[in-house]
Formats: C-alpha cells, structure tokens, sequence
C-alpha cells in the first residue's frame, strides 16, 4: 500500500503542488464561480473544467525593506516565471497521476482585454478572486490579496482540471476593519471605493530607466499595511 492510499485526492493535490515550490495552496469546486462575470470563468477558458488549484508563491520579506524601482520589480517578475513553471508542471502531473486534464494559466501575462483609455487590463482570470474562492485570503482594503501566512507577499497562479474536486473553507479576512493606511498613503489617490482606478496607479507606478529596464516607482499600498507579512508579524 503506498502513503498516498489513504490520502484524498485534494490531499495528493495539495502536496504535489507545495513539493514544486509553491508556499501555499487551495482548491474549489467550479460552482462558485458562477457569478463570475461573463468571459473570466473558468468554463470560458475549458468547458471541461470542474475545479481551480489556486497556489501562492511568496516574496521574501527583506524586498519591501528596500527601494522597489530595480530590485521589487525585477524579483517580482521573476515570481511570475516560477509561478508559471509551476503551473505547467502541476498541469502535466495531473494528467499523469490522475488521468485527467488539466489547464495552466499564465499568472499575469499575455491577456486579452485592454481598456486602453483607462489603463485598464484584466488577466485571462482574476488571480485574485480565484485565490479568495480557493480559500488563500480575503481582499485588503487596497484590493492586494491578504493571506493570514504571507500577507501581501503571494504571486498566485491557478490550474483548471476536470477533477471533481472538495471546495476548501473560505479564508479569514486579515485586514483591519479600521484601518485606512493604504488608502491614506497612495500619492495619486487610486484607492478609491473599494477599487483600485488603474490608470492612475499605472502611470505613478511603472517606468523605464534610461537604458530601457522596467522599473517600479511606488508600492506604496504594499509598504505600508500593517498585515504585509500576514499575522503577528513585522
């Protein structure tokens, strides 16, 4: 009898994906997603689909201790790469060990829709809602997704599977009911309502240096929550 035996599925799931890097991970089933609006559901992607795997990769805390132009900007971007990898190699497993299908998708990147007067994209699925829906956070007042663990710090990626898998609980919402320091500290006032208005944000946070490397000028939202780094921690 081998250890996973006695294991449920989610379970083998869960670990596998943990095993390829990720920090933290959860699953729902594709009924709650059905509010979803209309083209961002998983069954827009693959009608097959049946559950999400939401999972997190964490930043390390000593890069919001330092300026974010070079360093937050170029380790974040590598997050995205891992977070992909991962996906893909989750995707492949998947199929492997439960001969089933499975979907990866890009964490931020390429996606289709572009509001271009406004700034405004949206990914091919909302990383975010899917995390919340996994059960890996609740929505910070500034809109970043907050994990009782990791805080702010998750880069998220997601597969979809035709597994029919158990949905787990929903997260704690960490942010302070009283709290407004990420909305006090935008300098352009972004943080509006319960929205973050992209243009604004885009246009006071991302630049190039003068040989053309991506910059990010302001993370301010991030910096300055008291739950950056997740519960009981500084």
């Amino acid at each position: 009898m081998s250890n996973n035996d006695n294991k449920s599925i989610e379970q083998q799931i869960k670990e596998l994906v943990l095993s390829l890097g990720a920090d933290v991970c959860g699953i729902s089933n594709i009924d709650r997603f059905q509010e979803t609006p209309v083209g961002f559901s998983p069954v827009d992607l693959w009608k097959s689909c049946k559950s999400v795997i939401s999972f997190g990769v964490a930043l390390p805390r000593g890069i919001m201790e330092v300026n974010p132009r070079l360093i937050y900007g170029h380790f974040n971007s590598i997050s995205c790469v891992q977070v992909d990898q991962i996906a893909f190699q989750t995707a492949k497993e998947l199929e492997e060990r439960f001969g089933s299908k499975a979907v990866p998708l890009p964490c931020d990147a390429p996606n289709e829709y572009w509001d271009a007067p406004n700034l405004t994209a949206r990914g091919l699925l909302s990383m975010k809602h899917t995390a919340i829906l996994c059960g890996l956070g609740q929505f910070g007042k500034s809109t970043l997704l907050l994990n009782p663990k990791y805080g702010n710090q998750l880069t998220i990626g997601a597969v979809l599977t035709d597994l029919d898998l158990t949905s787990d609980d929903f997260s704690k919402n960490i942010c302070l009911e009283k709290c407004t320091r990420c909305v006090d500290a935008c300098p352009v006032h972004a943080i509006q309502d319960g929205s973050v208005k992209q243009k604004q944000c885009r246009i006071n946070t991302y630049g190039k240096t003068a040989r053309g490397f991506d910059t990010v000028d302001c993370n301010q939202c991030r910096m300055v929550c008291p739950m950056k780094f997740g519960e009981g921690k500084e």
